[in-house]
């Protein structure tokens, strides 16, 4: 099954700061919802452990979590890969970082995901709101982090 998501989050941060916060592996491993542990590996490289509950199918999922920040240092893309309980995911997101001009920086990003396993049986439109609102939730994550 694959599903394909987009939104917006309004970061009030200068971009120069917002970079430095999504291309930390700690930083940006920790904004993930439900996690419960992350492993930086290297300067791109994460594991992450997450809580995950999608209709009767829960259970922790272990990801293997890549930084692909751009040379612009307006883009970041990550690929994430994982699984438990006999499901996989495969994850592409990405955000542009935009200047709003008034302090404040804009992520526009996108994410697609392709499930395989029990998870990917729960059903196309419970499984698309439950990664909708997870995708939606660490970007949410990112502002408040940068907020406090």
């Amino acid at each position: 099954m694959n599903l394909q998501h987009t939104g917006e989050e309004k970061v009030p941060a200068r971009l120069d700061t917002v970079w430095a916060f999504v291309t930390d592996p700690e930083k940006v491993g920790g904004c993930f919802p439900d996690v419960v542990s992350v492993a930086v590996k290297d300067a791109t490289h994460f594991d992450a452990v997450v809580k995950v509950g999608v209709g009767p199918v829960r259970g922790k999922f272990n990801m293997r979590v890549e930084l692909l920040p751009g040379a612009s240092k307006r883009r970041l893309d990550m690929k994430i890969s994982g699984g438990g309980f006999g499901s996989a995911v495969d994850m592409t997101a990405g955000a542009d970082l935009v200047d709003a001009g008034d302090g404040t920086t804009l992520l526009k990003w996108s994410g697609q995901a392709e499930a395989r396993g029990p998870i990917a049986a729960v059903g196309g439109r419970v499984l698309d709101a439950q990664a909708q609102k997870l995708i939606a939730r660490a970007f949410s994550n990112v502002r408040q982090q940068l907020t406090g």
